[in-house]
């Protein structure tokens, strides 16, 4: 699963990487971005807008705003299955915007070590996401989304089971503006990203704990493995 990641490069670097010509939200260096919280996404608009939703999917259907906190990730094997989903992957799916994301080691001592996992060339990156608009009770708009997880690669694998469906440059076009009936290539996106074009570095537990958000969470410590 994606639990925890970051988003520490300016909103100038931002819109170059992404080629985005306005913004409706400002963003800040964060270094332990964690669920329910405001994040930065790019819908599939004109012009190319940096914008945000929670993370945390409300469908519009939902009766209950709480279901967020169980939907913070969706299995990209699985899309067409759930109802929560399946409207989502044809229809509405953005980018989540980040440079790194965080998986815990188990050890032979029972301990865990958070790592952080980032592109090698240390270059902000795209998560494939879904998103939606919940009505709060009081008539308000409230857009959410939720992080795609794939297979992971040869280097997470020894952390999790699952990663982050990161998606390649040349594939993000395609994910926001792809015609929603060849599910089949959607699905083609959603392949664990190589494991020679990221890198993984052993940080302070600190990162365990939301109440952090600091630049400390993403210095390399002394790894014991």
């Amino acid at each position: 699963m994606c639990g925890r990641y970051t988003l520490t490069v300016t909103p100038e670097r931002l819109m170059e990487r992404f080629r985005l010509t306005s913004a409706d939200f400002v963003t800040t260096p964060r270094y332990n971005i964690a669920p329910t919280q405001p994040v930065a996404v790019v819908y599939d608009v004109s012009p190319r807008t940096l914008s945000a939703a929670c993370w945390g999917l409300i469908p519009a259907w939902a009766k209950d705003p709480s279901i967020a906190s169980r939907l913070i990730n969706a299995r990209a094997e699985t899309l067409t299955e759930k109802p929560a989903f399946r409207t989502l992957f044809k229809k509405r799916r953005c980018l989540v915007l980040a440079d790194s994301f965080y998986e815990w080691r188990k050890n032979p001592d029972g301990t865990k070590t958070p790592m952080r996992v980032m592109l090698a060339s240390g270059e902000p990156f795209a998560l494939a996401g879904l998103w939606d608009v919940w009505k709060t009770p009081a008539g308000d708009r409230l857009r959410t989304c939720t992080i795609i997880t794939t297979a992971p690669n040869e280097l997470v694998a020894p952390l999790h089971n699952r990663m982050a469906a990161v998606l390649p440059k040349e594939c993000e076009a395609a994910w926001l503006s792809h015609d929603g009936e060849d599910l089949a290539f959607l699905h083609s996106l959603l392949q664990p990203f190589p494991a020679e074009g990221m890198r993984a570095y052993a940080v302070s537990p600190r990162v365990n704990s939301v109440r952090h958000d600091d630049p400390s969470l993403i210095e390399p410590v002394p790894d014991a493995a």
